[in-house]
């Protein structure tokens, strides 16, 4: 190995490194975010409608922010567009409240579609034995299918037909703004690098 290529090893390994403690920033930010949305809806009943209102949009102006810094940090890399594309994707699924979930929001932002699918096992089970309500459980499982899909996943046909049948007006929005966004976000990024490398 000579030792051009040593340093070339060097560097990759040192950014994709960068890369790995970045993208843990980006989710424990998340995490921290996702767990207020999580704590406010479980104490609903102890706050009046004013002081919900105010508490859910201060957390939503935060997750803006989040998104809009998470933004700026991707234009241009192809890197941290494939690791923090779907993370982009499921907080402006929050952020425009298509999804209200944020266990779900948070599987859909980690990319993890196995424990999607574990959830709504889990949930068919509880909608069964009468620990879930009905129109809870029909708003989790069109989340789920919709990041599911949003994550490249097939869909039976039975689920493609409980979603369609189900989705709300702000999910479908959600789905049309968002159909080709991860494409679209590929592409700005490569013309972005291309553009820096024709500078060079």
């Amino acid at each position: 190995m000579t030792c051009v290529d040593h340093q070339r090893r060097n560097m990759a390994s040192r950014g994709k490194s960068e890369t790995g403690k970045l993208k843990q920033n980006m989710e424990e930010q998340l995490d921290r975010l996702m767990q207020q949305l999580q704590d406010l809806e479980e104490c609903r009943e102890d706050l009046d409608d004013e002081e919900y209102e105010e508490t859910k949009k201060e957390t939503l102006e935060q997750l803006s922010e989040f998104n809009e810094s998470l933004k700026k940090m991707v234009t241009g890399n192809m890197t941290l567009v494939d690791e923090l594309g779907g993370m982009q994707l499921a907080i402006q699924a929050a952020i425009s409240q298509a999804f209200k979930t944020p266990e779900v929001i948070r599987m859909f932002a980690k990319k993890q579609p196995g424990q999607l699918r574990t959830r709504l096992a889990e949930m068919d089970r509880d909608v069964r034995v009468g620990k879930l309500l009905k129109d809870v459980y029909t708003q989790q499982k069109v989340e789920i299918f919709t990041a599911l899909r949003k994550l490249g996943e097939k869909l039976t046909p039975e689920d493609e037909a409980f979603l369609a049948e189900n989705m709300t007006a702000t999910l479908s929005q959600f789905e049309k703004v968002t159909a080709d966004l991860g494409s679209e976000d590929k592409i700005m990024a490569l013309a972005s690098s291309g553009v820096e490398k024709t500078k060079a």
